[in-house]
């Protein structure tokens, strides 16, 4: 298939009206620094290659997703990052679902990871994202990376081939950077540079919210060893999370259906507020509380491109596809794309006969994990899918599987994946006695969905 490519696109230079700019030829050139694209830069130039990383923020910035997976881990342990991440992150044994309904400070369901099947790491950590992608980005640098800051990708050129041979760049001084390149790894996150240029990108029209939250101090966590798992909360409008972090610190937000956002009235803090106390659990969590962080709203949340590579590219993270956080699956997605585009770009580099055969794989591994969030996520505020996790039972090891796949555990194993076939068989049977809740809960979903929600109708920061 002919890869889609804009007029002008063509590398024609004209020497004469160029602006004075730095020259920088490398093997690969990876557009994002966050942990997609620092950690595909790392595994390659450990492979050998000439990587050039290109961010166009500083570290440290804020960014949400302080929340990893155990699948997380044996990334970073082949990074060689693990222990590093251990040192400034939050010890995590699961997560929690507080009982629909209920209003005590016992009501919830803990699903510790420890119970996972196969279960290698049995806890994941909480961190501060600006911390944790900042030492991502100094490790890259220190496994050989071109690393730099500041840098903006502005343009990629196709050769006669459709191929990308050279890209330019702009950094914070307004300096151009052209880029020669052999390959191109987009991990530019929810810019998803490749996605918005060839128009690749799509809303989840199954699946339409938008996010506000904030990060606060003495906010009251779990007791004992579980005082740095995450809460997830339902409420009417969608759901919560309480994410502890150090120093004290609780990342608190909520993910809203588009139509109860349009009801805002007044500053975003306010709404903020209103909405976490109006549920009596929260509310009991964050009596005497303090807000420590401005308050940060992102609409359109899920999206994803109907491609994810091309001839000399390949996306990885966010780039592609960004689905609800509701299981904290997407740092976890971003750094395992990551490594399996890294042994794409390797393996096409050294055997270019190779490159579609590897990308394509690359793309049914990531869709197929993808389907399972997914599933999971359009059905989580469902009356059956409340009445399963408030009364979990371990039948043929499905709660097991269904904990795995809290961990991160949808794409290489199959006995997660085989009983999590028969878990989408129990809902069935459940939904069939649960008929008329269960077809209630799904048309109120459907209208949320086809709700046409705008992020840009909401201030994007309060101080």
């Amino acid at each position: 298939m002919t890869e889609p490519h804009l007029p002008g696109d063509r590398a024609t230079p004209d020497a004469s009206q160029a602006p004075a700019s730095t020259t920088i030829e490398t093997d690969v050139l990876v557009i994002g620094g966050g942990p997609a694209g620092t950690t595909a830069a790392a595994f390659l130039a450990r492979k050998g290659w000439k990587v050039l990383l290109l961010e166009k923020d500083h570290h440290p910035r804020f960014h949400i997703g302080e929340s990893l997976l155990p699948m997380n881990l044996p990334i970073l342990q082949r990074l060689g990052v693990l222990e590093q991440v251990a040192a400034i992150g939050l010890y995590k044994a699961g997560a929690d679902f507080p009982t629909p309904g209920k209003t005590g400070s016992g009501d919830y369901n803990t699903f510790r990871f420890a119970r996972a099947l196969d279960a290698k790491f049995p806890h994941a950590y909480q961190v501060h994202r600006a911390e944790f992608d900042q030492l991502l980005f100094a490790h890259a640098r220190d496994s050989g990376v071109d690393a730099r800051e500041g840098v903006k990708v502005e343009r990629v050129e196709f050769g006669p081939d459709n191929r990308p041979v050279a890209a330019h760049a702009r950094d914070a001084t307004g300096a151009a950077i052209d880029v020669r390149m052999r390959y191109v790894i987009d991990a530019s996150g929810r810019d998803t540079f490749f996605g918005n240029r060839f128009k690749l990108k799509r809303k989840n029209a199954q699946h339409q919210s938008a996010a506000i939250f904030s990060h606060f101090d003495g906010v009251s966590r779990r007791p004992g060893d579980d005082n740095g798992n995450i809460t997830v909360q339902r409420f009417a409008h969608g759901w919560m999370w309480l994410i502890p972090l150090p120093r004290d610190v609780m990342s608190i937000g909520a993910v809203c259906f588009p139509s109860y956002l349009k009801q805002r009235r007044g500053e975003n803090d306010g709404f903020l507020m209103n909405t976490l106390l109006a549920e009596p659990q929260i509310a009991a969590r964050m009596q005497g509380a303090t807000r420590v962080a401005p308050v940060h709203v992102t609409g359109n949340y899920a999206y994803s491109c109907t491609k994810m590579y091309g001839s000399g590219w390949v996306m990885a993270g966010d780039a592609y596809a960004f689905v609800d956080p509701i299981f904290s699956s997407g740092v976890y997605l971003a750094m395992d794309s990551a490594e399996q585009a890294a042994n794409v770009v390797d393996g096409a580099l050294r055997e270019p006969a190779r490159e579609a055969t590897l990308q394509a794989a690359m793309a049914r591994r990531m869709d197929r994990g993808l389907r399972w969030f997914t599933w999971f996520i359009y059905r989580f505020n469902t009356p059956v899918m409340k009445h399963l996790f408030a009364n979990p039972r371990n039948a043929w090891q499905v709660e097991q599987a269904v904990i795995s796949m809290l961990a991160g555990d949808v794409f290489d194993n199959p006995a997660v994946i085989r009983r999590l076939r028969l878990f989408r068989v129990i809902y069935a049977l459940t939904a069939l006695t649960r008929l008329p809740a269960a077809v209630r809960g799904w048309l109120r979903q459907r209208r949320a969905a086809r709700e046409d929600f705008s992020g840009d109708t909401l201030q994007q920061e309060s101080p």
